[in-house]
């Protein structure tokens, strides 16, 4: 009752604002190396180190109790009533901390406690009346870690860095809106006021200057950054915001796939990372739609795929910044990412491994996660040298580009070249480490001349995940360093490239021969080797359990649309978008009802509208879901109070109109502020696309077109294949280690089969057998989630172990409770 009390009290807080703002410049960057080891020593994480001690008055709204961090907890008590408040006295750690409590504005007893010792405090409440209560909170660093064990060496720190954690105050800019028609966001001085500034409505009806307050900061050794409206001069406390603020959370991350060894930049825009921020104009901006309608927008250089690919990482820098933002500005209601390709990533693995971060996500240009994803980048890496070099083609043997694509799943190798290109080296150890060269090139691994140098390779900043290899396959280098590099979570051994082109007679058997006797494998340093890979079974089950293979059984719990659109060959495959609902559908019996996929036009993005236009829907979703207070499954509450006309779509032709306002396709976002308000009320809402229950596929009633078959499946949406597929592995690609099974001359090797001599290479080339992709991957589990990699002295544990259940009474303030699960 207290939780449905505690949630009134945050909705009557809509419109309120207590606080002063100090405006900070910000300084010049130096830079300062951090320490490996977890600063936290004794602080327990286990049960009973945190938690209710006696008494339940008191109430940790900010995060979990076990998880708190950077000193600071917003706090509730929950009084008899409201004449107690004058007579209660606070203290933590013996020390009275009654001035930091009063009866606010909004009828609660709160207050936002400082100073908190690292490791376990004791905070109690002596209440007139009985029920003193006393609770203990777990108090983390503000540079980390939590949950993500032992932390990266060397690590870069921002020039204006007071220690060697990269902690430094918190820096305020403000942006405004112009009335100048398509002008993005403007600087804003409090001091000499723009005279152009245009006026924004909210979704809770509170008319404000479009004035946009940016907090720039630092947790967890990285940058975050945190907007809002904002009215400059007017005061703003976490029980009293100011009105304009609806108490959602917009997250926004990074595209591709990085390892870095310092700070970054905190991402905003919706596809950073994938294209440049200036394109957004054209691309897409749902951070400034939303903040417009009220909710503050969030990201962490963490959560930057780009720049750090880590998953654990990306949740813990999450969970730190969110807390933040209740800490300072207020109690949540519900929290939505918007992201592409990389972002895509971190959206879809965190919220399976993570669930509670998010309550809904929209990810675009999909990648259901890095590691499963890794395989399909090896192949084309190992299939390119073969295809694109004929002096290693056996006499007789000949190639065209278009049997090179067919081998790879593609109509064209361009796919196979931009994506080797452009990701495969973040899994080089030897290249220089991510987006920004924070190691120098003498400091890199190199197995020559540096093998004790840093390797940079998105897999070895991930060990605490994955795990050392085992000693009995160590390479010389890790002999002579007495330690294992990170576990290989992938492999090739088994998978027959080709079969598929080979069975439909695209190539022929001794092409096939040939390319699979060819193609070979990488070493630990992911250089080319004659044999095939063979990946470490106990990294490859560690990435099932951890997320790092986005497996998507902890999916059903979070509101998902993901947005797409033909790829052309540049890396962003549309079929990602369904292998994740396949997954889903695997884990969730075949039904997927919080799961919509948006298919439009426009390459890779579907069409750029889409992104402001989902993020409304999303929010429709959430904001029917928030009052089902019922027992039941977040899932169910999910699935039932979805819109009735959201719902899976083909073409964005089938949305011009929508409850959300009217959306052009393609050129929408340069004419919706023109024509919207005039063409919106005449269209009719007729134009939305139906459902056709009898085959379960989406048609367009303007242009009779249906979005499943597979002539649109590989003409109009090109959503194609990669080469574990062609090999005989199904749409949802998660098997990074196939089962084997002994090869059978019986099965299908094509019309006319092989020969004698053909069948006894085969038998040379596959000795141990050829992968039966009817089986689950070697290792493959359920994703566990909330893992913690580091017990409570902050020592690592590879592979981890799961947090204990959060704390009762603790991490109210992060989501309404119609949201509420067993996570955050």
């Amino acid at each position: 009752m207290r939780h449905i009390n505690a949630h009134t009290g945050l909705l009557s807080l809509l419109g309120r604002g207590k606080m002063q703002i100090a405006f900070v410049v910000l300084a010049s960057i130096f830079l300062i190396s951090c320490s490996r080891s977890s600063p936290v020593e004794n602080s327990g994480t286990g049960s009973g180190s945190s938690g209710p001690i006696s008494g339940d008055a008191i109430h940790v709204l900010s995060n979990r109790a076990d998880l708190v961090s950077g000193g600071d907890a917003l706090i509730e008590v929950v009084l008899p009533n409201s004449a107690a408040a004058p007579s209660v006295k606070m203290s933590l750690n013996g020390k009275d901390v009654t001035h930091q409590f009063a009866l606010r504005d909004n009828g609660r007893y709160m207050g936002l406690i400082t100073d908190m010792k690292v490791g376990r405090n004791v905070l109690k409440a002596r209440i007139p009346g009985g029920n003193d209560s006393s609770y203990a909170i777990v108090n983390y660093p503000n540079g980390g870690p939590i949950f993500s064990g032992p932390q990266l060496q060397p690590w870069t720190c921002q020039e204006t860095a007071v220690d060697a954690q990269c902690n430094q105050a918190p820096v305020y800019t403000y942006l405004y809106k112009s009335v100048i028609p398509f002008l993005t966001l403007q600087p804003y001085d409090p001091a000499h006021p723009a005279t152009d500034v245009a006026n924004t409505t909210t979704d809770t009806g509170v008319t404000v200057p479009f004035i946009v307050r940016v907090e720039t900061g630092y947790q967890d050794r990285d940058q975050y950054r945190i907007a809002t409206l904002f009215q400059p001069g007017q005061p703003w406390e976490p029980w009293a915001p100011q009105a304009q603020w609806n108490h959602k959370l917009l997250i926004s991350h990074g595209g591709s796939c990085r390892a870095t060894y310092g700070v970054g930049v905190a991402p905003n825009a919706d596809q950073s990372g994938t294209f440049p921020p200036e394109l957004q104009f054209v691309t897409g901006d749902s951070i400034t739609a939303a903040i417009s309608r009220g909710y503050a927008t969030m990201s962490t250089a963490l959560n930057n795929n780009g720049h750090n690919c880590n998953i654990v990482l990306q949740a813990e820098s999450l969970m730190m910044a969110k807390e933040r933002v209740v800490e300072n500005y207020g109690e949540l209601r519900y929290s939505v990412g918007t992201g592409c390709s990389g972002g895509s990533i971190t959206q879809q693995q965190v919220a399976n491994a993570y669930p509670g971060i998010y309550q809904g996500i929209t990810p675009q240009c999909s990648f259901p996660d890095s590691f499963s994803s890794a395989t399909q980048v090896l192949d084309y890496h190992l299939l390119r040298p073969y295809f694109e070099d004929p002096s290693k083609w056996a006499t007789g043997v000949v190639w065209t580009p278009l049997q090179w694509a067919a081998v790879e799943g593609n109509l064209l190798p361009v796919d196979a070249i931009i994506s080797d290109i452009g990701f495969f080296s973040a899994f080089v150890p030897s290249n220089l480490c991510g987006d920004i060269a924070y190691v120098n090139a003498d400091q890199v691994y190199n197995a020559e001349t540096n093998p004790g140098g840093v390797r940079c390779a998105v897999p070895d900043t991930m060990i605490n995940v994955f795990g050392p290899r085992p000693k009995d396959v160590w390479s010389e280098n890790e002999k002579k360093l007495g330690k294992g590099f990170a576990g290989l979570a992938a492999d090739n051994v088994g998978v027959q490239y080709g079969l598929a082109s080979l069975q439909q007679g695209i190539i022929t058997p001794d092409m096939f021969i040939d390319l699979n006797a060819k193609i070979g494998g990488v070493n630990v340093d992911i250089q080319p080797v004659a044999h095939r890979l063979k990946g470490d079974e106990a990294a490859l089950g560690r990435a099932y359990r951890s997320g790092a293979i986005n497996v998507a059984n902890n999916l059903k719990d979070t509101a998902i649309i993901s947005l797409t659109g033909p790829d052309p060959g540049i890396a962003h495959d549309a079929y990602r978008t369904w292998a994740i609902r396949a997954r889903m559908d695997r884990e969730q019996n075949g039904q997927h009802p919080n799961h919509l996929i948006w298919f439009g036009a426009v390459p890779i993005i579907g069409d750029t509208t889409f992104t402001n236009e989902a993020v409304l829907a999303m929010d429709r979703w959430l904001t029917a879901v928030e009052p089902d207070l019922r027992e039941v499954p977040l899932s169910q509450k999910i699935a039932q109070n979805k819109p009735g006309d959201l719902h899976d779509r083909c073409t964005q032709l089938d949305s011009v109109v929508s409850p959300d306002g009217f959306f052009l396709p393609v050129a929408g976002v340069l004419l919706d502020p023109i024509l919207g308000p005039v063409l919106g009320p005449i269209l009719s809402p007729t134009l939305y696309a139906a459902l056709n229950p009898a085959t379960g596929l989406i048609v367009d009633p303007l242009l009779s077109t249906v979005c499943g078959i597979n002539l649109v499946q590989t003409l109009v949406q090109m959503r194609f294949e990669t080469p574990r597929m062609v090999a005989g592995d199904a749409i949802t690609t998660d098997v990074n280690k196939c089962q084997l099974k002994p090869l059978n001359r019986a099965d299908n090797y094509g019309v006319f089969g092989l020969s004698d001599a053909q069948w006894a290479k085969m038998q040379t080339l596959f000795p141990e057998g050829v992968c039966d992709y009817t089986q689950p991957g070697v290792g493959a589990q359920k994703t566990v989630p909330w893992l913690t990699y580091q017990d409570n002295k902050g020592k690592v544990i590879y592979g981890g172990v799961p947090l204990p259940a959060a704390p009762e009474n603790s991490g109210l303030g992060l989501v309404a409770p119609a949201f509420r699960t067993t996570g955050l």
